[in-house]
């Protein structure tokens, strides 16, 4: 779940970029994911398996080559993350830069009852953007966003792409610490998009019990 909220944070930041928007819940839950810094489970971070779930369909198709054009960019920027996590480890100083800003925007967060949710996570998304480019922007290697000019010039656009890509980083430094590394992707792709599969075959059924007890 935490490798697909790296392939989420990669299809979000490419639909920004292209479209100037991106799907409603995978960008809540991943944004959402970034400020869950002291979550019992991989799955509360992103508020259930359903948070991931746009992430489990690029990993799936990606880790079975059933990828277009759009797949092999997705799966650029996935390697783009995972390598800036791997030099962010690295940088004690800058890894406590980070935690400290995300624990002053939960602080604040948390005593702003009265905004609107779409108030807040564009203030949220303003403030990830900040931190992500006065931290991991300065440092290498740089992730080169490919898009629509109009979208990636426009500031509250290309601040939401910055925090995507926040939530991406949190996920892979998630990865890591769930025992995930490059050399067990390249060894298990296989198992892993089995378990991928399973994991949306159970969201499904979940959902059809769900509609079936509404009725």
């Amino acid at each position: 779940m935490a490798l697909a909220g790296v392939f989420q944070a990669a299809r979000l930041v490419q639909q920004i970029a292209h479209y100037g928007r991106a799907e409603e819940a995978a960008l809540v839950a991943s944004i959402n994911s970034v400020l869950a810094l002291d979550a019992a489970s991989a799955e509360e971070v992103y508020g259930g398996a359903g948070g991931v779930k746009l992430g489990l369909q690029f990993l799936r198709d990606n880790l079975n080559r059933q990828t277009d054009a759009s797949g092999v960019e997705v799966a650029r920027y996935v390697t783009n993350v995972l390598q800036l996590e791997r030099t962010l480890e690295r940088d004690t100083v800058m890894l406590a830069t980070i935690r400290h800003g995300l624990k002053s925007m939960i602080a604040s967060l948390q005593t702003d009852d009265d905004a609107a949710d779409t108030e807040v996570r564009v203030e949220l998304s303003t403030k990830l953007a900040e931190l992500y480019r006065s931290t991991l922007s300065t440092i290498k290697p740089r992730i080169m966003v490919s898009g629509e000019h109009g979208h990636l010039t426009d500031p509250a656009t290309a601040d939401m792409v910055r925090a995507v890509l926040l939530a991406g980083i949190r996920s892979a430094y998630l990865w890591r610490q769930l025992g995930g590394g490059r050399w067990q992707l390249l060894i298990s792709k296989q198992s892993t998009a089995r378990e991928a599969q399973q994991i949306l075959e159970q969201l499904q059924t979940h959902r059809t019990a769900a509609h079936a007890r509404d009725r």
